[in-house]
């Protein structure tokens, strides 16, 4: 397997820390409104990683945590005269839907910030003892400066962040480029600390969460959209090396943006996408098939054009997994657990290429032109069309592609029986009624 990290910006050999098992971490949602299709985008391409780290034979520990803690959900919660808690799991609830109806598989751990304050307090102590952080009016503050290579995720220099950097004459900070580990506050959901009533910046809480979850200070993967790189990820880091000595991870894995009719999706430009909203029109198959076709890394754009692509793709696919289901049944061959490795290699050559979903779609199509050929014989080899069919079903499940099988019932099967016959005897009034009914139960 080999990954792009853009720690070093190169593609390297996944090398795990413990052999055979990967400690993956994906930073998840602030939980405050519903999740739009730029967030959803990591929940597919870390599942699909997390699938292809399986099925090449690692035993995978996936965490992606919930920020339950934050301005904008005190602000919503205040609009709507409710508590936090009300909004955090309306929302986390609207999350793990959209997740589920993007086929994606939970996480093995879902941390809450609410839930691990003891914690990040016990940090920022931490970081404060060893001089890292510093205490302003209860306000605690971590200084860049006392860790090297700030800014070597994002490719930044420090005195081009400095230049860059708003300087407040009124400020507390050090530094302008200092941010914020707890800060005190007078509204909104709080928590007691030996430097005030307050709560935690957003930057600590993923590197204890790790932490906390992992009971180690480095892991395999860490991952997360492209704009998280800077100052999230980087923040993250600083605090690591400061605290343990560590970056948090080995390989650092991001994923592009999305656009939207080839412009970033933003409210002041009203191209907002709610993820349920695509999932209710296009399903999650469509659209995570749409999400893959383009090369994780890169940005992703969303466009009429791409949406029909996409659907007639996965219908190329799909239809004829359904007629081998069909054939198999009516033989009363049972579909057994082989595959054709043959078949499937060049499939997971290409998503062991950084996850190379564009290839990866490649050969699955040349899969499928050998699986039409079988199809198409006069005298179908049933157990050869079996081993396509469980192959076609094992790339699809590493993509996340939900597929159900068709198993006819004896009903159905009379049912087909009558529509060839008719067929045959060029009856096409009684065999376009036996067809409708075949369409109506879903096996034309």
């Amino acid at each position: 397997m080999k990954l792009f990290n853009s720690m070093t910006q190169s593609i390297e050999e996944f090398k795990p820390l413990h052999e055979g098992e990967v400690r993956m971490y994906v930073c998840g949602p602030t939980v405050y409104n519903y999740p739009h299709i730029g967030n959803v985008r990591p929940i597919v391409v870390f599942d699909t990683l997390k699938r292809t780290l399986q099925a090449i034979g690692y035993n995978v520990k996936m965490v992606s945590n919930y920020t339950d803690v934050d301005d904008k959900i005190i602000k919503v919660a205040k609009e709507a005269g409710v508590s936090e808690k009300e909004i955090t799991e309306k929302f986390i609830k609207a999350y793990n839907e959209d997740r589920l109806s993007l086929h994606a598989m939970m996480p093995d751990a879902a941390p809450k910030v609410t839930e691990t304050m003891d914690a990040i307090i016990a940090f920022i102590n931490l970081l404060v003892e060893k001089g890292n952080a510093y205490v302003v009016d209860g306000d605690v503050y971590f200084r860049v400066n006392s860790v090297d290579d700030y800014g070597k995720l994002s490719n930044q220099q420090i005195e081009d962040l400095m230049v860059g950097a708003r300087i407040d004459e009124n400020s507390k900070k050090e530094n302008p480029l200092d941010f914020t580990l707890w800060k005190r506050t007078e509204e909104g959901i709080r928590w007691q600390s030996p430097w005030s009533l307050g709560r935690p910046g957003w930057h600590t809480e993923c590197v204890v969460m790790i932490n906390d979850v992992f009971k180690e200070p480095i892991i395999d993967i860490h991952g997360g959209g492209m704009d998280l790189k800077f100052p999230h990820h980087e923040n993250e880091i600083a605090q690591s090396k400061a605290a343990y000595g560590t970056a948090i991870a080995k390989y650092w894995i991001h994923n592009g943006m999305v656009n939207i009719d080839g412009e970033k999706m933003s409210k002041s430009l009203g191209n907002v996408i709610w993820a349920k909203d695509m999932i209710a029109s296009i399903g999650g198959n469509v659209l995570r098939w749409l999400m893959l076709s383009t090369h994780y890394r890169s940005p992703l754009n969303i466009n009429e054009d791409g949406i029909e692509t996409a659907r007639k793709e996965l219908s190329k696919v799909m239809q004829p997994l359904k007629q081998a289901y069909v054939k198999l049944s009516l033989a009363d061959h049972v579909i057994g657990e082989d595959y054709d490795e043959v078949l499937v290699a060049p499939f997971l050559a290409a998503m062991e290429d950084d996850l190379n979903t564009p290839n990866a779609f490649a050969a699955l199509f040349e899969a499928v032109k050998v699986f039409n050929q079988t199809l198409r014989q006069r005298e179908i080899d049933y157990a050869k069309l079996s081993k396509q069919c469980v192959s076609i079903e094992k790339m699809l499940d590493i993509l996340g592609i939900e597929s159900q099988r068709l198993v006819l019932s004896d009903e159905d099967k009379a049912l087909h029986g009558k529509w060839r016959a008719a067929v045959k005897e060029k009856d096409f009034e009684q065999a376009d009624m036996y067809r409708a009914k075949l369409i109506e139960r879903g096996i034309l």
